[in-house]
């Protein structure tokens, strides 16, 4: 007779596996049934990481079905639309993205023309790495790799012109955190002019509280930014060089890119494959990340402006994110940590759930407004990784403790509030379910 513990292990579990099958259409699965109907690049990484310890198929039909659409040019787009649900209620849709202006845009499949972090070889050797059939799992590798190599290819080639080892992001969803603070000094100078804005109509308002999403200004700066790629037919270089006012090398996103392509570099290796370019490469990133997006007198990193050339000085708690590539030496580390575990965001001895995404004694911290404060389940799972390669066990066994106990208590939504738990945004949310499954087979595995 299964333990009490044994049991709730089980029934979670099997809560979060019906989420992903409520949410599974056939060939993905939607992040969730209401305000995003569609497929998203880095949600459906972190799915097929959930998918993986007990469907292994639906892992790797999760991430098919994403290359199927990448761009000749090597971008995986950051939404590859369901035709099925082209029904006018999700904006901006493919009839705002007009990406068939572009020669690199996929055929057969309607996508966005911007892309998000680029967690995909880590979500592979994930599955190498706790999928049951090991070979299957191989072959299913060695069948994906040429076009993860495509893809790195296409961030160091066409993102980084200064051959810095960093890339930039060119709109605020590309960074996955779309209304996080950091984009607020940024998004304040962009000024657009008269008429540049195209007429559209927000269908998020509808599923969510106005008071949880993004402002109507911010909108605009959105809308605006789209515009001006679709103007220059998505040619990176005619971007870049068409005064675009949003070009910001994220800490998230070179973050992710560096442990992803050191995860390249062992898929590599695993295949018979050199995995020294790769192995080099994120090396070079770590390196470029430390030395440029390190705040010293802060002791935090931060985002670059590359249009202001100036650092981007917002404490959310993608700067404590390094971590999870390994990047900062411990002395740094330690004065992340020692930062981390303040009433800033939650010490070990608080009450508050772990972590929020930003400062909560910025005087505009919300608990409740999607980037600006609740906890999202993502970002904790990767800084729980990171906090456990320093030997910061206490909180990475807090942080996974708060991604267990959240949608325990509360559901499966997109966001929590850090104080109560309280969810919002989004019911039956995808990732949040998968990153609760590896959470929980993670735990199971090591007692």
């Amino acid at each position: 007779m299964p333990s009490a513990k044994e049991k709730e292990f089980q029934d979670l579990i099997e809560a979060a596996e019906n989420v992903l099958k409520k949410n599974w259409t056939g060939s993905f699965t939607k992040p969730t049934n209401s305000l995003y109907p569609h497929q998203w690049s880095w949600d459906s990484c972190f799915i097929s990481i959930g998918y993986c310890h007990y469907n292994q198929e639906r892992a790797e039909k999760e991430l098919e079905r994403l290359f199927d659409a990448q761009w000749d040019n090597g971008m995986i787009p950051h939404i590859v639309f369901d035709k099925n649900e082209l029904n006018g209620l999700y904006f901006p849709g493919p009839d705002f993205w007009q990406v068939d202006c572009s020669p690199d845009s996929p055929a057969g499949l309607e996508s966005s023309g911007i892309c998000q972090p680029p967690v995909h070889a880590t979500a592979v050797r994930l599955m190498m790495d706790h999928s049951k059939d090991t070979k299957r799992a191989l072959d299913y590798a060695e069948k994906i790799y040429d076009q993860l190599v495509k893809w790195h290819n296409y961030l160091y080639d066409e993102r980084d012109p200064e051959d810095e080892n960093l890339v930039y992001i060119r709109h605020p969803w590309e960074s996955g955190q779309d209304n996080s603070p950091v984009w607020d000094p940024v998004l304040k100078e962009i000024n657009p002019p008269p008429g540049e804005i195209p007429p559209y109509e927000r269908k998020d308002l509808s599923h969510v509280d106005a008071a949880e999403r993004p402002t109507d200004e911010e909108y605009d700066r959105y809308v605006y930014l789209v515009e001006l790629f679709r103007r220059q037919k998505y040619d990176e270089k005619s971007i870049r060089t068409s005064d675009c006012p949003f070009l910001v090398q994220d800490v998230l996103f070179n973050t992710i890119l560096c442990q992803a392509t050191l995860d390249l570099a062992e898929i590599a290796k695993r295949l018979g494959k050199d995995p020294r370019p790769w192995k080099d490469q994120s090396q070079k990133t770590a390196e470029a990340l430390d030395q440029k997006l390190w705040d010293e007198e802060n002791g935090f990193y931060v985002d670059f402006d590359m249009v202001s050339n100036s650092q981007i000085h917002e404490r959310v708690l993608a700067g404590f994110l390094p971590l999870f590539a390994g990047i900062p030496d411990p002395s740094r580390a330690e004065r992340l940590f020692n930062y981390l575990n303040t009433h800033c965001f939650c010490r070990l001895d608080d009450t508050c759930f772990a972590a929020p995404t930003f400062d909560r004694s910025s005087p505009e911290y919300s608990s409740s407004k999607y980037w600006r404060g609740p906890i999202w389940i993502n970002l904790n799972w990767m800084l729980c990784i990171g906090l456990s390669k320093y030997g910061y066990d206490l909180y990475a066994d807090r942080i996974m403790e708060s991604i267990i106990q959240l949608p325990a208590q509360n559901g499966f939504y997109e966001y929590f509030d850090p104080d109560t738990g309280k969810g919002y945004g989004s019911t039956d949310f995808s990732w949040t379910a998968a990153l609760l499954i590896d959470v929980l087979y993670q735990r199971k595995l090591n007692g």
